[in-house]
């Protein structure tokens, strides 16, 4: 297993951790205060072409692969887990496109995905399909060369801003997950519209929007993949997708380790700094170890991935570990910054607040166990 960059690869890295040191990371705190979206750090990552990385060059894209995306949403989060999040979830749009769509859809909706002129959504999750995600009970019925959705969804991440979504309805509930049905959908289709904004404890600006479809009628053309294969793109996606969600809460775990490794050098207690005590000492080098194990995990997936290899248990382990150990590296740095940590003058009480997430999406923690049980147990 390689991990050596190329020049190519080394030349974004560094434009990206530029990028990040100068313009994400100073405006993290401000944009969680006001909640409001990023438009300009999306702005930057369009014109430094990030969302075309895994997006091959015929459609506009870099064609660089899914470990190199994974370098870059690394840095991002660590530097504003919103805007990476945003990153992240554009990819659950163009992985599912890239896989199953026909060479029409592929021209033409991946273009402007790779280009940022347009952003992209992944819509499943609704009231009664969580964890359960073959309970869809949004529907999608046959019409005069259309199909035509009504339901609603909920907490779908770039929600409003998103201009193409990849949405699981059901042609036929009475077979459950086997009626789940791919679809590609416009932002301005007749009978798309939105709903509730739903306000969060951390991520404030990250838009978790209710989709509402009343009669939204698309063409045949848009059916994604084909009918009643739905369960098998949105199982897929959530694969790919948890690369992306681990790697987020592996960001947002290095802004932590980072911010209390510098103060534990800098604070002074009973007349010396308080890296001199043991205990914040195996603090933080049980951050470090996880940090480190987080990675490889990780880099490990999107490496296999690459290559057309089985990564779906090293994403769900990878996406476990990393959103586990986010959380209690975020906590611990609260309590190596005491009281101070425990306030919105250091940046630490946000990480421990942002780091929660990673825990619930793309799959619970409880989830990701049954998942990882499951493929465990088959292996022969």
């Amino acid at each position: 297993m390689d991990f050596t960059l190329s020049d190519d690869q080394r030349m974004i890295l560094e434009l990206v951790d530029e990028v990040c040191e100068k313009e994400f990371a100073p405006k993290a705190d401000e944009i969680s205060e006001s909640g409001e979206f990023p438009s300009q750090n999306v702005k930057k990552l369009a014109e430094l072409d990030l969302f075309g990385i895994t997006v091959p060059r015929e459609y506009g894209g870099l064609g660089m692969g899914y470990l190199t995306w994974t370098l870059i949403a690394e840095k991002i989060s660590k530097a504003c887990a919103t805007t990476g999040l945003i990153f992240g979830a554009n990819l659950l749009c163009t992985y599912p496109l890239g896989k199953y769509g026909t060479e029409e859809q592929k021209r033409k909706f991946l273009p402007p995905l790779a280009s940022g002129q347009s952003l992209g959504a992944f819509a499943l999750t609704e009231p009664e399909a969580g964890s359960d995600a073959g309970n869809v009970q949004t529907t999608a019925r046959k019409e005069d060369g259309h199909f035509v959705l009504s339901g609603t969804k909920i907490f779908i991440t770039n929600g409003e801003v998103a201009d193409i979504y990849v949405v699981i309805a059901n042609i036929d509930k009475k077979s459950g997950a086997r009626g789940l049905t791919a679809f590609m959908v416009e932002k301005g289709t007749q009978g798309f519209s939105f709903g509730q904004h739903f306000s969060k404890m951390g991520l404030t600006a990250l838009p978790n929007v209710e989709l509402i479809f009343n009669d939204c009628r698309i063409p045949d053309s848009n059916l994604l993949f084909k009918e009643r294969r739905g369960f098998k793109v949105a199982m897929r996606t959530f694969a790919a997708g948890r690369i992306g969600v681990g790697i987020g809460a592996l960001g947002v775990a290095e802004a932590a380790f980072e911010k209390a490794r510098v103060y534990s050098r800098e604070r002074v207690q009973f007349g010396r700094t308080i890296s001199s005590f043991q205990a914040v000492q195996h603090m933080l080098a049980d951050m470090a170890t996880k940090i480190e194990a987080a990675r490889y995990l990780l880099y490990r997936a999107a490496w296999y991935l690459d290559r057309g290899e089985a990564f779906e248990k090293l994403a769900s382990m990878g996406k476990l570990y990393a959103s586990e150990a986010a959380m209690e590296i975020t906590t611990k740095a609260v309590q190596v910054f005491g009281g101070y940590g425990y306030t919105k003058d250091y940046p630490v009480e946000r990480y421990m607040r942002e780091a929660k997430l990673f825990e619930i999406i793309e799959g619970t923690s409880e989830i990701q166990r049954g998942i990882i049980a499951s493929l465990v147990l088959k292996e022969k």
